[in-house]
């Protein structure tokens, strides 16, 4: 892990957790506020932030080294970039969403728009990871 991948990963982190935010803490204020009872109160909830912040940290730092893995594109970077950001909603997201709605009183109209805006934020990730190539190799300057 070289310091592209830990510049990549950061990076991502950092827009995972302001599309969250985004996400979660403004598109789907409302709806949480309507289900307060079933969330931890202000004060625990905000001793807990910590958490938030390692999830979203693992969150760019494994997409990073997943996108590492994957052979380059070899024609649109964009569309492997989305591609991959839909797959990781898939195995991510999408499931925990899905169990959330099953194991709790969560209104079918929010976990189906958790899901869509969660799957949205996933292929921006995607298109992210596939703008900053963290698999490139930086060429070194000639020397003079």
């Amino acid at each position: 892990m070289d310091k592209r991948f830990w510049m990549c990963g950061l990076t991502l982190s950092a827009t995972a957790l302001f599309l969250g935010f985004l996400v979660h803490g403004v598109l789907l204020r409302a709806d949480y506020l309507a289900l307060a009872h079933l969330f931890r109160p202000r004060e625990d909830a905000d001793a807990n932030v910590g958490w938030i912040l390692l999830a979203y940290l693992a969150l760019g730092l494994g997409m990073t080294w997943l996108y590492r893995w994957l052979p380059p594109p070899v024609r649109s970077k964009r569309w492997h970039g989305a591609r991959f950001g839909l797959a990781m909603a898939l195995v991510s997201f999408v499931p925990w969403h899905l169990l959330a709605h099953a194991g709790q009183p969560f209104p079918l109209g929010l976990m189906l728009r958790q899901i869509v805006f969660d799957i949205v934020a996933m292929q921006l990730l995607g298109l992210l990871l596939a703008w900053l190539q963290p698999h490139r190799v930086v060429l070194a300057a000639a020397p003079d």
